[in-house]
């Protein structure tokens, strides 16, 4: 039986991002499948995700994910994905985008590679500097 692989990110995205579903790691991951690019430097397995994921939440509000686009290849699905939350200093709806790049086993991601632009994102917020990544560019340390 072919597993749909894009309703898989969908739902992914949708529980565990939206509805804060922390048991969808466990459902959707092996116990020894690893994600990159979640936290710089760093694999994260389901317990490690679901952490960062509990803390990345509580920061925001009324968090929305669109995937906006995904391409499958055999075992392998790849997504460009938003989220806009409620800014919580200023109550306006801010976006950030993502990819993810991911092989299945069946119906579970076994291997994640991930981006967001986290840098945008906090800046957005209020807990970076504006222009942080030009700053960055021109040698000055974020202060």
């Amino acid at each position: 039986m072919s597993v749909d692989k894009q309703q898989v990110i969908e739902d992914w995205f949708r529980r565990v991002w939206v509805e804060a579903d922390m048991d969808a790691i466990d459902e959707m991951f092996r116990p020894d499948s690893k994600a990159e690019g979640v936290l710089p430097g760093f694999d994260v397995g389901p317990e490690d995700f679901r952490e960062m994921a509990s803390m990345y939440l509580a920061l925001v509000e009324d968090p929305i994910v669109c995937v906006e686009k995904v391409m499958v290849d055999g075992d392998w699905a790849a997504a460009l994905w938003t989220m806009s939350i409620l800014n919580p200093v200023s109550g306006d709806r801010i976006t950030g985008f993502g990819q993810l790049f991911v092989r299945f086993e069946g119906a579970l991601m076994v291997e994640a590679y991930n981006n967001f632009d986290l840098v945008a994102f906090f800046e957005k917020m209020g807990f970076l500097p504006e222009q942080t990544m030009a700053m960055c560019l021109t040698g000055q340390k974020v202060a």
